[in-house]
């Protein structure tokens, strides 16, 4: 690639305004804001989008996932996703980041229809249920005829670096059509070679640092959720990691 890539996109998915505020510092040009993302992430609640919107001028697409596990859903938990868009479409939210899988693997065409047409104006990312979908070249055709914007994808791997071949691939057959964008293990280290395989121009990365927590008391044996994670130990997006990815991304 010869040309200086001067139009790229710098999403960092985030859980808090602490997290915002760091990947807006750090030169994030916009958030997917998440709740529970040591579970993958599921839908957050509108006082976190609010708090954000009050504390930080970033765009912010917002994640609907009713729950953790897979990506098939009941009527109850399709109906929660509808209403979810539609308040935070109310609330001036830029975009929405969504999935729905059928039992054979290939992406719900029909209800995530109905999702898009909730998001009216809103921008639309079709998330990781892309990465365990049975055919990704079949998918990416469907996001195209749906209309989606952007397909979030580590390459159907467990990182964008293993799922290389495969990012590869999805930016050629999209031809333009859709925007490919890897996540999963994105750093300022990986972009570079991302970018050189790929061509792709949007990035997305957590950039999360694990941080002790400042309780001074702390109850041993009481877990709260997953005994094997610490409710004493925070993921924060740290401010230098998605300044560094940045300014890899300004020197293509």
């Amino acid at each position: 690639m010869e040309e200086n890539m001067n139009n790229f996109e710098l999403e960092v998915c985030i859980e808090s305004v602490e997290s915002a505020l760091a990947a807006k510092r750090g030169g994030a040009t916009r958030l997917e804001v998440c709740a529970d993302l040591v579970i993958g992430g599921t839908t957050p609640g509108l006082c976190l989008y609010d708090e954000i919107r009050k504390n930080c001028d970033i765009k912010m697409h917002m994640l609907i996932r009713p729950r953790y596990g897979d990506f098939l859903y009941t009527e109850h938990e399709f109906a929660i996703m509808k209403n979810a868009i539609i308040r935070f479409r109310e609330s001036g939210a830029e975009g929405v980041v969504i999935g729905m899988l059928k039992k054979d693997g290939t992406l719900d065409k029909e209800r995530m229809r109905e999702l898009i047409a909730c998001a009216g104006d809103m921008r639309v990312t079709l998330h990781r249920a892309f990465d365990v979908c049975r055919e990704p070249y079949e998918a990416l055709e469907t996001a195209i005829d749906l209309g989606v914007d952007t397909i979030l994808t580590s390459g159907q791997q467990n990182s964008a670096k293993e799922g290389i071949e495969l990012l590869t691939k999805l930016v050629e057959r999209s031809a333009g059509r859709i925007e490919i964008m890897p996540g999963s293990g994105v750093n300022a280290e990986i972009i570079k070679e991302l970018y050189e395989r790929t061509g792709a121009t949007a990035y997305h990365m957590s950039g999360r640092m694990v941080y002790d927590s400042k309780m001074e008391y702390r109850k041993a044996g009481v877990s709260m959720g997953i005994p094997t994670i610490s409710e004493y130990e925070l993921g924060i997006t740290d401010e230098e990691k998605i300044h560094n990815a940045r300014k890899v991304l300004e020197a293509l």
